[in-house]
């Protein structure tokens, strides 16, 4: 038995510096960002210019995670920038992770740390949200790789409750990937759903008081593979929600390694775990036809049971896919899908009359080489469905300085490698929908591209009526550290990068870099590579770059403004609460859908609302961040408009309903399908 302990009390007293958060050393910025959160002890602050103080027993992988200037240089550029903007964006965001109560913290299998390998390890963290006990809050659901996934209840002021226990949603027995929330009986409370590698996905049915019990031999979902996100969504219209599963590529061995935890713990966690080790030519794996495990699709037959239909369906998809969204492109009422791949061109299927599924490479003609997160918006609000593909695994293979982040990677690797024809984007791509199926690709022109980007979270963060975009970043150990984003929408005609401005960087209270693993170099880690090329004697710990995930974007504190919850890799999350309605004034609308024909949630359904002679186009689709499916109100800012004249509801159904004003604005409508 391999046992590793993960050491944390003995770090707090070398923490890595002010280079690593880097603030400059000051305690203000453009909006009066106060850091009186900040402990004395959290930060060893170097004179400017001179050799940074790192701890004899500290090793930073790579070496170019302290050449953080650049940071700092991008905040004075954004600050600068910002008196262009037409958008507004004088409001700032504060992480409030220990006012919250949630002391979760992610923790990785080997294979994304100590004995690091370029496997799919390093990509699940989900994180949905939902209103588990309906009581009016949206409860948020992390998901761990070693240890228990936990549910934090929403208490309503600020406050969080671990009721994992209570719920019976811990799966401390698998490396879990990701989550989605959907109601899959249509009986009003969030069912969940989650992912992991080679232990089989689980099922959990809520009984309406916020427990959950495992249903997953009877409802056929107990896949067992290299799983990935879950979509569910109504593919044939009958008014249940079925489930698109995605699934990479086989990246791991029947190697079993066994770990032990004994520091950290909760009390309904176990200690002892295991996981398959991966392929040492894991990101080669998808030249290998041997290893290839296709996605599936799974028809909701009612009462909890779920049937395979992907053959007769035709849905036999063989790309290494992390994710997939739904939007109907032909606007025919049936809803098609885009699977995404990590290694290889994404497929656009087109949904035929909820009979079958067929493939049109056409529609999309190139496609980032390796995508990982999407997202349908209405970026410009013209009411068409948009899509935003962020592409991390063109980043992989090239030494990209700061300098070059905003531009797509120069990729050089053989065709075999690529198997794409030539038809590859090599970074993010934005789709604007420019009329029936035609999309054009303007993610350079909207300034949208960035580094090692994960999945994006959409939302109207300035209530504006444009809805901006929060993109989760960083590669980790042993990469160096790159920043989550920001782009602001400025009135659907470019976005601007915004993440400096508004305070969600420099990691305020945080590091950019974070303890990753702990090397016995005299003895029984001699021969690791970190031992070696740093010369290591005695107990080492090594640091690598932070890096988030997931996010989902939602009104945490009901204060009218959105919030932004992070999931960090191999970290605590970020909290994020926005200022804005301390600001400015805010008119908002949030709404939400009840199905009666269609599903309990309306997934699938488009809403439109009108003000002040403007149109504001939502999709609900439960896409949240990376990988993940969350519940929630559909959130539309106003702008300066202090009523809504009407609102349409394009359900998934096929039936259409208006709601007439005046409404009253600053407060969530609740709307309930007409049946026919």
């Amino acid at each position: 038995m391999i046992k590793i302990s993960y050491v944390r009390s003995l770090l707090a007293a070398h923490i890595l510096i002010c280079l690593l958060i880097l603030s400059g050393c000051d305690n203000r910025d453009i909006f009066d960002v106060k850091y009186d959160d900040i402990k004395s002890d959290q930060i060893l602050c170097d004179p400017p210019g001179q050799p940074h103080n790192i701890p004899s027993n500290i090793y930073v992988n790579p070496k170019n995670l302290l050449d953080t200037s650049w940071l700092m240089d991008r905040r004075y550029d954004q600050i600068g920038d910002s008196s262009s903007f037409s958008v507004f964006c004088a409001f700032y965001f504060t992480n409030v992770l220990e006012r919250t109560g949630i002391d979760f913290k992610h923790r990785i299998v080997d294979d994304a740390g100590k004995t690091y390998k370029p496997v799919h390890y390093d990509h699940g963290n989900g994180l949905a949200v939902a209103d588990v006990d309906s009581d009016g809050l949206h409860d948020i659901y992390f998901v761990n790789q070693i240890g228990a996934n936990q549910l934090w209840r929403n208490l309503g002021n600020g406050q969080f409750e671990d009721i994992t226990y209570y719920a019976g949603v811990a799966m401390d027995d698998r490396v879990s990937v990701a989550a989605s929330f959907a109601d899959i009986n249509n009986d009003g409370f969030p069912d969940l759903y989650v992912t992991s590698t080679r232990f089989g996905n689980i099922l959990f049915q809520n009984d309406g008081s916020g427990k959950f019990n495992d249903i997953t031999q009877q409802s056929g979902l107990g896949y067992q593979g290299h799983s990935s996100a879950s979509v569910f969504f109504d593919y044939n219209n009958d008014g249940l929600l079925d489930l698109f599963l995605t699934n990479v590529g086989q990246y791991t061995t029947d190697e079993e390694i066994y770990i032990e935890i004994s520091e950290g713990l909760k009390d309904y966690e176990s200690g002892k775990y295991h996981f398959y080790s991966g392929f040492p030519d894991a990101f080669t794996g998808h030249t290998k036809p041997e290893r290839t495990e296709h996605n599936k699709l799974f028809k909701n037959l009612g009462d909890g049971v779920f049937l395979d239909v992907t053959q007769k369906s035709g849905l036999v998809d063989h790309t290494w896919s992390g994710d997939a969204t739904i939007l109907d492109v032909d606007q025919d009422g049936w809803l098609d899908l885009y699977v995404l791949n990590m290694q290889g061109n994404d497929k656009y299927y087109r949904n035929i009359a909820g009979l079958y599924f067929e493939e049109n490479p056409a529609m999309f003609d190139k496609t980032p080489w390796g995508s990982m997160g999407v997202k349908v918006f209405d970026y410009d609000n013209d009411g068409s469905a948009d899509l935003y593909v962020t592409d991390m695994h063109s980043d992989m293979y090239e030494n990209i300085e700061p300098s070059r982040e905003k531009f797509k990677s120069r990729v050089k690797w053989p065709d075999l490698f690529l198997m794409d024809g030539g038809k590859s984007i090599f970074g993010n791509a934005f789709y604007r929908y420019s009329g029936p199926g035609v999309f054009e690709e303007r993610s350079d022109d909207l300034s949208l591209e960035n580094y090692w980007p994960w999945g994006p979270s959409i939302g109207d963060l300035n209530a504006d009526g444009y809805d901006d975009i929060f993109v989760t970043a960083s590669m980790n150990y042993p990469f160096r550290y790159a920043a989550n984003s920001i782009f602001l929408n400025d009135q659907g005609k470019t976005f601007r990068d915004s993440e400096f401005i508004l305070g969600i960087e420099p990691r305020i209270g945080r590091n950019t870099a974070t303890p990753w693993f702990v090397l016995d170099c005299s003895e029984y880690d001699f021969d690791h590579q970190d031992c070696v090329k740093g010369n290591l004697t005695d107990h080492n710990v090594v640091w690598g770059a932070s890096g988030s995930r997931s996010s989902v974007v939602f009104d945490i504190d009901l204060d009218g403004d959105l919030d932004i919850i992070v999931s960090d890799f191999n970290g605590v999350p970020m909290v994020f609460t926005s200022n804005l309605s301390d600001e400015t004034k805010v008119n908002y609308l949030k709404v939400g859908l009840t199905g009666i024909d269609s599903n309990t949630n309306g997934i699938g359904s488009t809403v439109k609302v009108y003000s002040g002679g403007e149109v504001y186009t939502k999709f609900m689709d439960g896409k949240s961040g990376y990988l993940s499916q969350s519940i929630l109100p559909l959130y539309f800012g106003l702008g300066e408009f202090e009523e809504v004249e009407k609102i349409e509801i394009f359900w998934a159904s096929g039936v259409y309903q208006t709601v007439s004003g005046p409404l009253e604005t600053n407060r969530i409508i609740q709307i309930v399908e007409l049946s026919d």
